[in-house]
């Protein structure tokens, strides 16, 4: 089992990451990622719990699945499709704290071929990595 753990704070408050977190169509302005759309509603909300995300980046199509909201407090997916990962879950878990939100974003899955959890350890964290930065600038933008 790999592990991911990227940590980061933003002077904004846990409400305005966690609304940009539920907002796919946010992501490709503040992350990485290319384009978002939305393959499946979810059961009581449109972005809420079952909803199909997926998002592009370069010739990377991968779909996810909301799997766990708890307002303003945690945001969770997991892979469906589109990279060689089993289990894939990740888990935003925000924190308040004088002056902002500490963002704890985490993720686990293992290779679908053995031998290559490592790489996809290693090329995974700088992505969320990157992912992360983006969210808390703009999050640090808004909340000014």
């Amino acid at each position: 089992m790999q592990r991911i753990s990227v940590r980061a704070h933003t002077s904004a408050d846990s409400a305005t990451v966690y609304a940009l977190l539920r907002d796919g169509e946010s992501w490709p302005r503040w992350s990485p990622l290319g384009s978002f759309e939305l393959a499946q509603a979810g059961a009581a909300e449109r972005e809420g719990l079952g909803a199909l995300r997926v998002f592009r980046t370069g010739r990377t199509r991968s779909c996810e699945e909301v799997i766990e909201l708890v307002p303003d407090r945690r945001f969770g997916y997991a892979l469906r499709s589109g990279l060689p990962l089993r289990d894939y879950r990740a888990y935003v878990d925000l924190t308040p704290v004088d002056g902002g939100t500490e963002i704890h974003w985490h993720s686990s899955f293992t290779g679908k071929v053995p031998g290559t959890g490592w790489f996809y350890r290693l090329v995974l964290g700088r992505f969320i990595g990157r992912v992360v930065a983006g969210l808390v600038a703009e999050t640090s933008r808004v909340a000014r």
